[in-house]
């Protein structure tokens, strides 16, 4: 229990050191008093009684405890929660060694940058440029969830940091999450209208985006030619590999028309509750309908390019026609 009543008289010690140095309110000042009532009261202790201050007084006040426990997990998520103010000293400090880190940024030596912008936050880690800079160092060592990470602490410092938000954006664009990208972006736009960079960086994750969706409208489209009549079993490999049949198949697929048809259908499926791949198949054979109907000539470019018969031409070798003569036997 000793060691129990050792640290509630630290934080009674604490809470009566803030009331001087806390600049705190008069509400806030009378709940502090009425903290210190409420553990004085459940553990007997008295702050003024000389036998109790030797018994249980330790030489370090609490926050120095716990900014030293804090020093030794410098990439801790906690190392933002420090209640250390720092002194002017070593807020000079601090500027020092982030200087230092920027000459190891131009000169490319980019972990020694990481260790002076460490050393920076240990001294002062309430400034969010000291994050952003060693994000900015992780980005240029491919360390990119590090590079997150900083820039969300430099965040929750300075919410309206518009460049931690396009270094975080960049960092999302490397591990190919260009959905969080443009996200990022756009806020850092927000806050900053005319940065160029921020702005070329959204376009770029916009048509990543555009590109991805109609690579993926592609792909549930040709799965559900399968089902289209006169292209049953079609080789999709083969149609793959065919480079005149994807150059027609990306033009066709930046028809806006058609991408909003592929929405409107991947919606009504997610509406329906078809699970597994059901669902994708069913929409792919609608789109298969749709592209049968309003571009006829695709499907018969489709059926010239795979070999099959033009079910227009009821005299084209094939299913649907006369079938093809019998090969010779082989020799």
């Amino acid at each position: 229990m000793a060691d129990v009543k050792k640290l509630v008289f630290a934080i009674m010690r604490f809470m009566e050191d803030q009331k001087v140095t806390g600049d705190l309110d008069e509400d806030s000042l009378e709940s502090l008093e009425v903290g210190l009532q409420c553990l004085s009261n459940a553990y007997g202790l008295d702050m003024t009684d000389p036998s109790q201050i030797a018994k249980y007084q330790v030489q370090r006040n609490l926050l120095d405890i716990f900014n030293a426990q804090i020093s030794l997990e410098p990439d801790s998520d906690f190392s933002t929660l420090s209640l250390h103010e720092p002194t002017e000293e070593e807020k000079l400090q601090a500027e020092e060694k982030k200087a230092k880190g920027n000459e190891f940024m131009k000169t490319e030596k980019y972990s020694d940058a990481v260790e002076y912008y460490t050393q920076a936050i240990k001294l002062d880690n309430k400034n969010p440029v000291y994050y952003c800079n060693r994000a900015a160092a992780y980005s240029k060592i491919n360390k990119h969830d590090l590079t997150i990470e900083d820039c969300q602490r430099a965040l929750s410092i300075d919410p309206c940091y518009s460049k931690a938000y396009g270094r975080m954006g960049i960092a999302y664009t490397a591990i190919d999450d260009h959905e969080s990208a443009l996200e990022c972006y756009r806020k850092a736009l927000d806050l900053d209208p005319g940065n160029q960079t921020h702005q070329n960086n959204l376009e770029i994750s916009e048509q990543k985006l555009k590109e991805r969706a109609t690579q993926t409208g592609f792909n549930l489209g040709a799965a559900g030619m399968q089902g289209m009549p006169g292209l049953p079993g079609m080789d999709l490999a083969a149609m793959f590999n065919n480079p005149a049949m994807m150059n027609m198949a990306r033009t066709f697929m930046q028809d806006p028309g058609l991408q909003q048809m592929m929405t409107n259908m991947m919606s009504g499926a997610q509406a329906g509750g078809n699970e597994g791949g059901l669902g994708l198949l069913q929409v792919g054979q609608q789109l298969a309908a749709q592209v049968q109907e309003s571009h006829p000539d695709l499907v018969a470019q489709l059926r010239e390019q795979m070999g099959r018969p033009n079910e227009d031409n009821p005299n084209d070798p094939g299913q649907g026609g006369n079938p093809p003569p019998p090969e010779p036997p082989a020799q």
